[in-house]
């Protein structure tokens, strides 16, 4: 499995784009602000095609570029019916499925946003990611994130599932589950 994952915008949110391979379909996660340029050099790079856009969240520094990106690859933004006010354009409910070959599961961790979702996904080498947008971080939780649903996502994935959040550096849950501060007296 191919993952790229870049950093945009003012506040820095990660943008991920997921393929089986390089030289095929992907899936571009958290189109943010000012990815157009990044993720323009990243699809040219691995010679990648978006298939789907998919959101986390609705908030803009997640979804600002998506009605372009929607525009310009002819591909639907897929976000949960949660935050469809904070998103206002036009998007396709996000359900469990497969994008660009791959099956992902969608867990709603309402809190940060109404909509807020984990993605979770195993790939062919047996690797497990969660992309847990702004609801979990390393070492920390996104504004508003219910503990208990944060709980429940970790005692859900197992230590070794690599965690690729909405902003800074990649975690797995079993750091978080050891040692996120934020989590204290949640029995995670």
């Amino acid at each position: 499995m191919l993952v790229v994952g870049f950093g945009s915008g003012p506040l820095q949110a990660n943008c991920y784009l997921l393929a089986e391979a390089a030289g095929g379909p992907c899936v571009v996660v958290d189109p943010g602000e000012d990815v157009t340029a990044p993720l323009t050099a990243a699809l040219a790079e691995h010679r990648l095609v978006p298939a789907a856009l998919v959101a986390t969240h609705g908030h803009p520094d997640h979804v600002a570029s998506a009605a372009s990106l929607s525009a310009e690859h002819g591909v639907a933004l897929h976000l949960h019916a949660g935050d469809a006010e904070l998103y206002g354009g036009d998007f396709v409910p996000l359900e469990a499925g497969t994008f660009a070959g791959l099956a992902v599961d969608v867990r709603h961790v309402p809190g940060h946003t109404p909509g807020s979702v984990v993605l979770s996904l195993e790939t062919a080498e047996g690797g497990r990611l969660a992309l847990t947008g702004d609801t979990l971080f390393a070492g920390s939780v996104g504004r508003g994130a219910d503990a208990e649903a944060v709980r429940d996502l970790l005692e859900s994935l197992p230590d070794d599932t690599v965690v690729l959040p909405g902003h800074g550096p990649a975690t797995t849950i079993g750091r978080e589950r050891a040692g996120n501060p934020f989590l204290a007296g949640t029995g995670a």
